[in-house]
């Protein structure tokens, strides 16, 4: 056995503890005080010297030492959602969930973290256990604001793909996920009866034309190949079905596969509502806020981390992924620093329709921990080879 499969025959169960401990203390971003707790235990347990971010939660830890060192990445926050499973570790947390696999992701790290710390390394390893990735803004800009990846070589990281079974990993060069905005508008006029409607501004009828008229624009003066996509999740006007309200509101995500249409997107969509709405007389007010770029991921990274896959679990454990619509904040960190995402697949052998990110059922077979954690350490021993 390695000293990599000799470690995590003996910590693997812990491992997998940590991540029920996790998932059944769930907290939304920037709250996330128990987990950041947990983490600074764990960590000063194995003689490390881990520091809480200035925010308050979320943790830096260093492994290793010397001036050339390499990050490896996991976000901790949970989901606004109700935990729908019928397991032992099920959310405690009325309304919270693990329901995007961070508790996994944290786990991961954590692991590979540990087990690089009982080896001679050939230069330093900073484990970033990152808060607040589920918000706009994400955690992944303060934690670049306080400087913690200034100076890195690469960054690593894993995300849970239900839609791979449990020891395969998915890697892309390149663009693997989207960039995501929140985007809000809200239409005021003064209001009125429903019988003259040609006496006022008909709000319900200007912001159905925008939630309708919007995306069809876009659709027709972006290029489709840059896979930009609006959906709206929230839509709200009035209360009184012989009234037309005075205030009417619209809410949803912008998504896009290319990084220039994304520069472009904001303009163009506060045009087009002006433009949209100035026949019917509405005032918009638009509220367009900034996400996440694409995770592009870097090519010299990328074969870092097929590296690490095809040496720690075989060849055949490195499938090809496809580029999402899915956001992540991991994505500013590679406008800095070269690295790269791969996706960790956590669907069980008996699972024949996977638990979906972003569900209340969703679960993970975790046995994908340990794949994780080989993975992880892996590349990390990998890229500080090949910067010594």
């Amino acid at each position: 056995m390695t000293a990599l499969e000799q470690w995590l025959a003996a910590h693997e169960p812990g491992l997998v503890d940590v991540r029920r401990q996790l998932h059944q203390r769930p907290e939304l971003g920037r709250e996330e005080h128990e987990t950041t707790v947990l983490l600074m235990a764990r960590l000063t347990d194995a003689g490390l010297s881990p520091q809480v971010l200035g925010g308050g939660t979320g943790v830096v830890c260093d492994v290793g030492s010397g001036d050339s060192f390499v990050v490896l990445r996991a976000d901790i926050d949970a989901l606004p959602l109700q935990d729908e499973k019928a397991v032992a570790y099920r959310s405690q947390n009325p309304g919270v969930c693990h329901a995007c696999g961070h508790d996994v992701h944290t786990a991961v790290v954590l692991g590979a973290g540990l087990f690089l710390a009982s080896q001679e390394l050939a230069g330093r390893v900073r484990l970033i256990f990152q808060p607040a990735e589920e918000l706009m803004p994400g955690g992944a800009l303060e934690v670049m604001d306080e400087g913690w990846v200034d100076g890195a070589s690469a960054i690593f990281g894993l995300h849970c793909d239900p839609s791979l079974a449990v020891g395969h990993v998915g890697l892309k060069s390149g663009p693997i996920t989207a960039a995501a905005d929140a985007l809000e508008i809200r239409l005021t006029g003064p209001g009125g009866h429903t019988s003259r409607p040609h006496n006022t501004v008909d709000i319900v009828h200007a912001l159905s034309t925008v939630a309708t008229a919007l995306p069809d624009a876009l659709s027709r003066l972006i290029d489709p190949r840059a896979g930009l996509c609006l959906v709206w999740g929230h839509v709200s006007a009035g209360r009184a079905r012989n009234a037309i309200p005075r205030e009417g509101v619209l809410a949803g995500t912008l998504r896009v596969l290319d990084h220039a249409v994304w520069q472009e997107a904001p303009e163009l969509v506060n045009r087009l509502v002006q433009q949209i709405v100035a026949p019917y007389g509405a005032v918009a007010s638009i509220s367009y806020e900034r996400g996440v770029p694409p995770v592009v991921n870097d090519p010299s990274a990328t074969e870092v981390l097929t590296a690490a896959v095809t040496t720690s679990i075989g060849p055949a454990a490195a499938v090809p992924t496809q580029q999402s619509l899915g956001g992540e904040d991991f994505g500013w960190y590679l406008e800095k620093v070269p690295g790269a995402m791969a996706r960790l697949g956590v669907r069980g052998p008996s699972e024949e329709v996977p638990h979906d990110l972003h569900q209340p059922t969703f679960d993970v077979d975790e046995s994908a921990i340990a794949v994780g954690v080989r993975v992880l350490a892996t590349a990390a021993l990998g890229a500080l080879s090949a910067g010594s």
